[in-house]
């Protein structure tokens, strides 16, 4: 049941991949938005938008931009050391609080055995502790670490040399992420829920890397890394401990494919977005510098 009116929304890390599409979907419902970044003045959002400056690393300057704020959809890059101040904070001044979490987070477990999933179940305690409503969103593998993981290869050429490309899952699409967490940021009846969001495909790293060559036009190739090379190629842009867990999980998924599940359809409606529509939406992403240059000329 969608409420009858709005305060202003504030939408924490408003210019990445999940909260840039929050901002645009609320402001297209002719909701308040209040975008919170690091940098306005290259935020690049809509019109209509109140666009101020904050960074989570320093929480004292969270409050005054949640004046007159009920909802907050929050995304903590900066994780323990500043969640305490936060949530205090919202404690103070928010009535809900949408917050994007992971699907590392295994309930079944009395003790969190996977480093992303310990941080973030921390901060959802957090969240919990202070009696405010809550949704938590636990996506899985996010369509768009592709964008981090290939595109920069495939700028520079047509061979992906990543491992385990038999691995599979079902990959998200951002847009789809943030269109339930509007659902909980402007509905009744999400408090207390903690969504698991995938598409709704599952599909190996070789047929995603196919699916993006046939995006972009070009015919690409998949080339199997051993786990120790590629934790040496990994390292230079993800946290090892990271690194160590994904190698886990491919591992993991190449005989046991995580499941796609049908939260995002249940939530919104509408079934998530394929895997092919978002290599489509990010096609000159994956531009070789040529490439680049021709559509310039």
């Amino acid at each position: 049941m969608p409420l009858s009116a709005h305060n202003p929304i504030l939408v924490t890390g408003a210019t990445g991949n999940v909260g840039r599409n929050v901002v645009s979907m609320l402001s297209a419902r002719g909701v308040p938005v209040r975008a919170w970044t690091r940098n306005p003045d290259t935020a690049g959002l809509p019109d209509s938008v109140e666009v101020v400056r904050g960074d989570l690393s320093d929480p004292s300057t969270l409050g005054s931009s949640l004046e007159g704020v009920d909802s907050v959809f929050l995304m903590v890059r900066a994780f323990s050391a500043q969640i305490d101040p936060i949530v205090e904070l919202l404690k103070k001044r928010a009535r809900r609080i949408v917050f994007l979490s992971s699907a590392a987070i295994q309930d079944e477990l009395p003790v969190q055995t996977n480093p992303i999933g310990k941080i973030h179940l921390e901060i959802e305690e957090a969240i919990q502790n202070t009696g405010l409503e809550w949704t938590f969103l636990r996506p899985g593998a996010f369509a768009a670490n592709a964008l981090t993981w290939w595109a920069p290869q495939l700028r520079a050429g047509d061979v992906v040399r990543w491992p385990y490309g038999a691995a599979a899952w079902a990959p998200i699409h951002e847009r789809d992420i943030a269109a339930v967490a509007v659902r909980a940021l402007t509905e009744e009846g999400h408090a207390g829920k903690k969504y698991s969001l995938t598409g709704g495909e599952l599909l190996t790293q070789v047929e995603q890397l196919q699916i993006i060559g046939e995006a972009i036009g070009r015919t690409l190739r998949y080339e199997e890394l051993m786990p120790d090379a590629a934790r040496q190629q990994m390292s230079a842009f993800v946290p090892p401990f990271v690194v160590d867990r994904l190698l886990d999980l491919w591992a993991g998924m190449v005989d046991n494919p995580a499941p796609a599940k049908r939260t995002v359809e249940e939530v919104t409606g509408a079934p998530p977005a394929t895997f092919r529509q978002w290599a489509l939406d990010h096609a000159r992403d994956f531009q070789s510098e040529r490439e680049a240059g021709d559509d310039r000329r």
